[in-house]
């Protein structure tokens, strides 16, 4: 059974948060793809946007040279975006968690046990489909060719991410 997401809230922005493990490559992409979907909207100011790693030994840096470079040759900048690592106050202050893979669920479940967690917390790939995987697969250390692949799914899931949370009914 899928992941319920949330309604998108109608008194604030929505807040939707990014993660994977040391948010350089999957998680900054999906930010900044699912704020590409937003924009071309025109829903900007319905949403806040942002992305984290599980672990923090990139935190202050920019993405991945690798997703730096899919994401120009595609026409999107995410040299701005910087590395932080995701905190427990996360999952209260957004509204939806979509992490890139099992392990990253697995480390979000275990930070969110015995708290007073708000947020919806879910595999991105659970919450939209894009193909028949279920994680985004980590494309550090591999050819230009897995940044691609991981740039083209993440298009797509955000694209039907942003749809779906839209079809939510306000009431939920």
């Amino acid at each position: 059974m899928s992941p319920k997401l949330p309604p998108v809230p109608v008194d604030r922005p929505a807040r939707v948060l990014f993660v994977c493990l040391g948010n350089i490559c999957r998680s900054p992409l999906a930010e900044g793809l699912f704020r590409h979907h937003v924009t071309e909207a025109g829903l900007e100011a319905r949403f806040f946007i942002d992305s984290a790693g599980t672990g923090g030994w990139h935190a202050g840096e920019p993405p991945h040279v690798g997703s730096r470079a899919v994401a120009r040759r595609r026409g999107k900048d995410i040299s701005s975006q910087r590395a932080r690592q995701v905190t427990a106050r996360d999952l209260v202050t957004f509204d939806l968690i979509a992490v890139m893979d099992s392990q990253n669920l697995q480390d979000m479940q275990a930070l969110a046990a015995g708290r007073a967690a708000t947020s919806c917390l879910a595999r991105l790939l659970d919450l939209a489909p894009a193909d028949h995987r279920r994680d985004v697969p980590d494309p550090y250390g591999e050819p230009d060719a897995a940044f691609d692949d991981v740039y083209d799914l993440l298009e797509a899931s955000t694209a039907s991410l942003l749809e779906a949370w839209l079809a939510v009914p306000a009431g939920g």
